[in-house]
């Protein structure tokens, strides 16, 4: 199967109709699915948070503030585009949309040294913290800003977490 081209492909969702075909769609799904990473067969959060891991090492030598900023950026996007993503799946905060995954990851290794252990710390804490969903309510919000919420709580408690620890 072709990344996007889903059963729910020619599906509606509510009474906003589902994006078709196009770049946009092709871009939405790009970013909603954490570059097809929500498309792994077996714990696609997972896969999506490795993503997010994976682009802070990436972008972390830009500094805090260029970091912090992309990543408010991107929570704004991924409302966007989770919303719209959706919509095309036809589903409620569909397992392939994992932008929340990588903003919460994110956000849960913010301000943290790019070490072994404050990596894993945060990574697995963040895990843990989103499936096990302390913060349930939100997602009750609906649509784009439902789904990215959660997860950006998530970073939020894991990072202050590690952090506390790191200050022992």
């Amino acid at each position: 199967m072709v990344p996007g081209e889903g059963s729910g492909h020619n599906a509606s969702y509510g009474k906003i109709a589902v994006i078709r075909g196009g770049v946009q769609r092709k871009i939405v799904l790009l970013l909603a699915t954490g570059a097809y990473s929500g498309y792994a067969p077996v714990m696609p959060g997972t896969a999506g948070s490795i993503v997010g891991v994976g682009v802070y090492c990436g972008l972390v030598g830009l500094g805090p503030v260029a970091l912090g900023l992309l990543t408010a950026a991107l929570f704004g996007v991924g409302v966007w585009v989770s919303g719209h993503a959706e919509r095309y799946f036809g589903e409620k905060d569909a397992r392939r949309i994992v932008i929340d995954e990588v903003v919460g990851g994110l956000v849960a290794l913010y301000l943290l040294p790019l070490t072994f252990w404050s990596v894993v710390a945060a990574f697995l804490l963040f895990r843990l913290l989103d499936i096990w969903k302390p913060v349930a309510r939100v997602e009750k919000i609906g649509g784009g800003m439902g789904v990215m919420l959660d997860d950006l709580i998530a970073g939020a408690a894991a990072n202050a977490a590690v952090q506390v620890v790191r200050a022992l």
